[in-house]
């Protein structure tokens, strides 16, 4: 039987689950949309589809690279609870994915899910997420991911801390040392880009409102607060790139200067770490009690 877009849609609304899903499973169901969603329930896919909304902002940070050192790729895989972002299922499972994206070089965010899981069986990413979802019973969902293959005749330097922070920094010159310590400084300074010429103009715009208004309230003259503006500007420049930042292993040296000593470079930078950004769900867990009690609070 051929099967419709609008048939396609249809399901998709009614379970949530992903288009080529809805698609698998009314082929399966010759068409019929509630044989089609039973089809769903029994595999797993209308369970998971249902946690979706669910808001996943704890989770884990995965960093790997290839023997060579040549090419690295880290990973944030997100989850509801810290319980489960310490699970072993989940992660052998964010492990397992990373080290699949290590291996596929033209990966993209929008397709990963279509990857193949693993070399030993015919499941797609997404069919082990969804696998993951059921038995775990929170939503899990692959945030992002980034490659980073090193400058010719450069090193990489990785830094993970604990499973919420990770780090790879793209180093010319300079050693191995240089390239661990500089990634674990960005972990712990987390500046948002390497020179003051990389910061993009409407975050220095956005500072430079702030900075005026804030200024302003002091009374003073436009020509005093434009001083007083510029500044503060230059400190938030100091303080907001890797190169204007004091290194967290020797405060009285700044990265830059660090930078020439080893006649190095930093090419680039990718730090994650887990849930930034995302806007986390304030639990009531009284009121949530209270209302599958049928109860209202006063």
């Amino acid at each position: 039987m051929q099967i419709s877009a609008s048939m396609v849609k249809e399901l998709r609304d009614r379970t949530g689950a992903g288009m080529m899903d809805c698609k698998k499973a009314l082929q399966e169901a010759a068409g019929d949309i509630e044989a089609a969603i039973d089809v769903m329930r029994k595999s797993g896919i209308a369970k998971a589809a249902k946690k979706a909304g669910r808001i996943a902002s704890e989770g884990i940070i995965v960093v790997k690279s290839d023997p060579a050192g040549n090419q690295a790729v880290i990973l944030e895989v997100n989850c509801e609870t810290d319980f489960v972002a310490k699970d072993g299922n989940f992660r052998n499972f964010s492990d397992q994915l990373a080290c699949g994206l290590l291996q596929q070089t033209s990966a993209t965010m929008e397709r990963v899910g279509e990857l193949p899981f693993n070399s030993t069986d015919a499941q797609s990413v997404e069919e082990a997420r969804q696998q993951l979802v059921t038995k775990l019973g929170e939503n899990i969902s692959i945030r992002r991911f980034a490659r980073i293959d090193k400058t010719a005749g450069g090193i990489l330097g990785i830094y993970v801390h604990g499973i919420r922070i990770g780090v790879i920094v793209d180093l010319s010159a300079g050693n191995t040392g240089l390239a661990k310590d500089l990634a674990m400084h960005i972990a712990a300074s987390n500046p948002l880009c390497v020179n003051e010429q990389d910061v993009p103009q409407q975050v220095l715009e956005k500072e430079r409102q702030i900075q005026l208004a804030q200024a302003r309230q002091s009374g003073k003259p436009d020509e005093i607060i434009e001083k007083m503006v510029s500044g503060r500007m230059k400190k938030f420049l100091r303080e907001n790139t890797l190169s204007g930042q004091a290194f967290v292993k020797d405060p009285d040296t700044s990265v830059a200067a660090l930078l020439k000593a080893n006649n190095a470079v930093v090419n680039g930078f990718v730090r994650y770490e887990v849930g930034e950004g995302i806007e986390k769900k304030a639990d009531n867990f009284a009121a949530e009690v209270m209302q599958q009690a049928g109860l209202t609070q006063e």
